[in-house]
């Protein structure tokens, strides 16, 4: 049972640890509400739709989604067009032109979250290709250890990325901090959505 529990935290961390877009998101709202309790909204719908995509990945999706390839053609153009946008749009945010102190409303933040956690085909390979994948190797009780520890973190890492970004906001009151990390984060989108067109050219 250990050795299912130490799986699981290792596999759900080296998944969700890099810089997505679903991270930079909760991150900025951390940092751009002006109560750490008003980004809860966009932390409890990322780790919501992450808990959903587990469950679903472990029931048996991921064995469906691997059977037919045009599935994961279909995933990775749409995951292109969608994270070339998002690039776009996190380069434009200027936080010093908008002010630190105005963040999304609830609406948007979990309308928002809820659109990068479902419709990032990278995560969404992550989860239903690893994690489902991996969770093949265990059956009964491990097989739900396994599923819980992995959902764990996502609410764990989700909070944590909200706090971090708070903090990093009360030191940047002017947004100067903030507008480079929307930069290197529409960088690291972009190069994303290039692996996946490569991945469409030539699958």
């Amino acid at each position: 049972m250990f050795t299912v529990v130490i799986h699981a935290l290792l596999l759900a961390f080296g998944l969700i640890l890099p810089l997505g877009v679903q991270n930079v998101f909760v991150f900025n709202q951390g940092a751009n509400q002006r109560m750490f309790k008003q980004a809860l909204p966009v932390v409890v719908t990322a780790s919501v739709c992450d808990t959903i995509l587990i469950i679903v990945a472990v029931l048996g999706v991921s064995a469906v989604v691997a059977a037919f390839s045009f599935f994961q053609t279909l995933i990775f153009g749409i995951g292109f067009l969608f994270l070339a946008y998002m690039g776009f749009v996190t380069w434009k945010s200027e936080p010093s032109k908008t002010s630190l102190k105005e963040g999304m409303t609830v609406k948007a933040q979990i309308l928002f979250a809820a659109s990068v956690s479902l419709l990032n085909p990278h995560a969404l390979m992550d989860i239903i290709g690893v994690i489902g994948t991996n969770s093949l190797l265990y059956s009964g009780k491990e097989k739900w250890i396994f599923t819980l520890v992995t959902i764990s973190v996502s609410w764990i890492w989700f909070l944590f990325l909200a706090f971090a970004g708070k903090v990093i906001g009360k030191m940047d009151t002017n947004g100067k901090i903030m507008i480079w990390v929307n930069k290197v984060s529409a960088c690291m989108i972009w190069g994303v959505a290039l692996y996946m067109a490569k991945s469409i050219l030539f699958h």
